[in-house]
Formats: C-alpha cells, sequence, structure tokens
C-alpha cells in the first residue's frame, strides 16, 4: 500500500517492487531494482525523509523509518531480514542486517558492515566498514563497543551519555512526565493521517 502523509508522496522507481501487503508512507525515494517484501513497513512520516538505494531488499515484516528528528537512508545492495527495525540510521552500501536486528537513529553502519540475529547498534554509534556485531551483541558508541548482552552496566555506562530521549525527541531525561512529553510531541510530529489515503 503507498501512502501520502502531510503532503508528502512515496516516489518509486517503476522497476523497483513493493508487495501488496506491504506498506510505504510519506516522505520516502525507493531506488532502481529495490524489493520490499510482504508485511515490510517503509515510512518516512514526521518531516524525515527516507532513501533506500539501487537493488536493496527489505524483507518481511522489517520496519524501516525516518522521525521528524533524523531521516534514514539506505545506501545500494543493502539487505534488510526479516522482522528487522532501522530507525534514523545511515546505512552505507553492502550492508546485510539480519533477522529481528535492531538499528537506531543516529547510527552511521560502514560499507559491507554485518549486524547478525538480533543485534542491536544503539543510537550515535558509528561502526567502520565491514564491521560485525555478533548474534545478539550490542554495539554502542563512538568509537563503538560491541559487547555481550550480559554485560548490561557496561552497555548502559556507553549508552547514558548518548542521552537517548534527547537525542531523538529534543527533551532532558530528566523532564518532570518524560513519557508524556514525549507521547505529545511525537503525536504532533505525526499530525494527523485521517486525510492520508492509499494510492
Amino acid at each position: 500500500m503507498i501512502v501520502p502523509h502531510a503532503d508528502r508522496h512515496p516516489q518509486i522507481d517503476p522497476s523497483a517492487w513493493v508487495a501488496p501487503d506491504a506498506t510505504v508512507s510519506g516522505d520516502v525515494i525507493i531506488g532502481a531494482g529495490s524489493r520490499i517484501l510482504h508485511g515490510a513497513r517503509i515510512i518516512g512520516e514526521g518531516g524525515g525523509t527516507l532513501k533506500i538505494g539501487r537493488n536493496c531488499i527489505v524483507m518481511q515484516n522489517a520496519v524501516v523509518r525516518a522521525s521528524f528528528r533524523h531521516g534514514c537512508t539506505i545506501a545500494d545492495h543493502c539487505l534488510i531480514g526479516p522482522c528487522a527495525h532501522v530507525a534514523g540510521a545511515l546505512l552505507e552500501d553492502q550492508v546485510f542486517i539480519a533477522t529481528g536486528a535492531a538499528v537506531f537513529h543516529g547510527a552511521h553502519l560502514g560499507r559491507g558492515t554485518e549486524v547478525r540475529v538480533h543485534a542491536t547498534v544503539h543510537i550515535r554509534t558509528r561502526l567502520q566498514p565491514h564491521s560485525t556485531v555478533p548474534i545478539g551483541w550490542v554495539a554502542v558508541g563512538d568509537p563503538p563497543q560491541i559487547l555481550p548482552p550480559d554485560r548490561h552496566d557496561e552497555i548502559w555506562a556507553a549508552q547514558a551519555p548518548l542521552d537517548f530521549p534527547n537525542w531523538v525527541y529534543g527533551l532532558d531525561r530528566g523532564t518532570p512526565d518524560l513519557m508524556v512529553q514525549i507521547t505529545r510531541r511525537l503525536s504532533a510530529a505525526l499530525g494527523d493521517p485521517t486525510g492520508d489515503m492509499p494510492q
């Protein structure tokens, strides 16, 4: 389903293909030869542009999205695995994001990087070309630390200064009623979708 949002219409190269049960919404550009498979969600809503390059594959039920503070760019020949999640990140050419992996706002993955099954790349993390984040591990920081999930205290020590609430939503972690403020701000940025109609 192709859905304009806030007067932004997806631009899809004629040689690309979007499955009938996938969703492409808002300010999205999809390059030649790319394939958006069944159940995938490609969301450029809230003010950020989402660009997918040439010959990319976004597999079943993956979510790729831009946000009101962070656009998202997927360069050429990238593969986003089933149920993976990429939000507001930059992926250079030939990046592989495996099944169930997550890549967050402001992350920059160099050419040929692999993020393996259920691995995580946190906000503002920069991975050099041909990096690997092992199955289930966590990459955090710039320069990155790549840590197993059972080392939560070390992960949090690296993650806390990256300041997720401020980086993603523009709100200090100490803001009273933080989740109230986040949800109000996000709702306003997403706007009123009642006029969005599939094409």
